[in-house]
């Protein structure tokens, strides 16, 4: 790594979380025009792939060409897990609460840690597994904030609860949505070390449009007769949250391991909370600020092993 893209990284994981953070606003939105939330997904990886397939067919056709049977799988692979990412997640707020979906699709970074060593060969330092299991802890609090109240002190829903009916579903399918992302980050960073950046994410955003339109039409949902707001808060869904936020992160992936990549994406929820306070005059809740607290404080321990 030469001395400039030292240089670059740390603003480049800061403003790919800024950009990330946009996601939850617009996706808010977007559904308040009435459209599904898997409308919303599949259309996001649908418009990313067309607003990038001009650049990768017109200056990287030949790339893609030489790319070898083994790359263009993984690369399907990595857009199948992505797809299943948002699916999974996105259904599960359909059985549990948003805070116990954001608890298990957020524990990713464990899994990409445990899993880094056996497929990539990479060394989790102790530095980072710490900060890490104190960013996943903030995360869950900033979860756990939006579902308790206080009531002459703080009252938070029963495990019970959690674990049971409908809810137990919905919290094995962000379990799932946090395995698909993990396969995502893991082949992500194998393909990168060998492959640039514009082919592996018009091949990865285009299978993961497909694989997302298909598992649209199956559910019987239809991606036309939305209205042009809906349609224009998806497009910057895609173009900001998609191909600036998530192709920095796979940017990163060519220099960083993808445990420090994992965790970073977990900044996500402060900059979302930051954005809300400025445009939905959402007042983050003092466990917002102290898991915020915590996030920050677990990229930066995970990030001086880097």
């Amino acid at each position: 790594m030469d001395s400039k893209t030292r240089f670059l990284l740390p603003f480049a994981l800061i403003v790919a979380t800024l950009a990330v953070s946009t996601s939850s606003i617009f996706i808010r939105f977007a559904q308040a025009d009435g459209a599904p939330s898997l409308v919303i997904a599949a259309l996001r990886l649908t418009f990313a792939t067309l607003l990038i397939a001009p650049v990768a067919l017109s200056r990287h056709l030949d790339e893609i060409k030489r790319l070898t049977r083994i790359e263009m799988l993984l690369g399907v692979f990595s857009g199948i897990f992505l797809a299943l990412h948002f699916a999974t997640w996105i259904t599960s707020l359909e059985y549990t609460s948003v805070a116990s979906s954001v608890v298990f699709v957020g524990t990713g970074p464990m899994w990409v840690a445990l899993l880094s060593p056996l497929f990539l060969k990479e060394h989790i330092t102790r530095t980072t597994v710490v900060g890490l299991v104190i960013a996943v802890i903030g995360g869950a609090i900033i979860a756990l904030g939006d579902a308790c109240a206080w009531n002459n002190g703080l009252v938070c829903p029963a495990l019970g609860d959690i674990l049971q009916g409908r809810a137990i579903w919905g919290n094995f399918l962000a379990l799932m949505g946090a395995w698909a992302v993990t396969g995502y980050l893991i082949i992500g960073r194998k393909l990168r070390t060998g492959t640039s950046l514009v082919p592996y994410i018009f091949l990865v955003y285009g299978m993961g449009a497909v694989t997302l339109m298909i598992i649209l039409l199956i559910s019987g949902n239809t991606p036309f007769g939305y209205k042009t707001t809906t349609y224009s808060w998806i497009f910057l869904l895609a173009a900001i949250p998609q191909l600036i936020g998530h192709s920095t992160y796979n940017w990163a992936l060519k220099y960083l391991n993808a445990a420090l990549v994992a965790v970073t994406v977990l900044g996500e929820p402060i900059g979302s909370a930051t954005l809300a306070y400025f445009l939905l005059n959402e007042t983050p809740s003092l466990m917002t600020l102290i898991g915020g607290a915590l996030i920050l404080l677990g990229i930066f321990l995970s990030s001086r092993s880097e």
